[in-house]
């Protein structure tokens, strides 16, 4: 590009300014100013753009610096490549081993909460049992709100505030607290 193309949008700037009112010498001596900063900039910048070609020039390898261990770009796709390769590879391997671990350690707390459940079941008495035999074995789990009381909940779900002192064992029903987990029998 030529340098004085650069320029062209100032001298237009000058003649339109030009053409509304005549300048006044301060005017046109900060217009000169201008053009010999601007100029001096291109000038500059040239410089510039030369001494970064000649830098790109001699940053090139040739056949001989290519094998003297400069790398293509080919050489650097191609390791790239199989770096991606291995860490997906790793990723997955890192992926598998961590679900089996996942999965023998559910395994373990499965065995654990049937024992529990195997010796809760095995030392409730008669009447234990025989309390929650006449309550409906499918229901709904309900959270306890603030202001809930075992009437209101069995209202809202449907179903018999008995039930769920019975199923859940309450021994004073008024002592709910927000944020207890409770088995709604036949709750809906």
């Amino acid at each position: 590009m030529p340098k004085w193309s650069l320029l062209l949008p100032v001298v237009l700037l000058a003649a339109s300014a030009s053409a509304q009112a005549p300048p006044s010498a301060i005017d046109m001596a900060n217009l000169q100013e201008d053009v010999r900063g601007l100029t001096q900039r291109v000038n500059e910048l040239s410089l510039r753009v030369e001494q970064l070609e000649h830098q790109n020039n001699e940053a090139r390898p040739s056949g001989e610096a290519a094998s003297q261990g400069y790398a293509t770009l080919v050489q650097l796709n191609a390791a790239v490549a199989e770096l991606n390769h291995s860490i997906a590879t790793a990723a997955a391997a890192s992926k598998s081993d961590t679900l089996d671990a996942l999965a023998a350690q559910m395994q373990k707390l499965v065995r654990q909460v049937n024992a529990t459940l195997a010796k809760n079941s095995s030392a409730a008495g008669p009447a234990d049992v025989a309390a929650v035999a006449d309550v409906p074995k499918t229901g709904i789990s309900y959270v306890v709100q603030k202001g809930d009381t075992v009437e209101l909940i069995a209202k809202k779900a449907g179903a018999k505030a008995q039930d769920i002192i019975k199923f859940n064992k309450l021994a004073d029903p008024s002592l709910i607290r927000v944020g207890q987990s409770l088995f709604i029998p036949g709750g809906k």
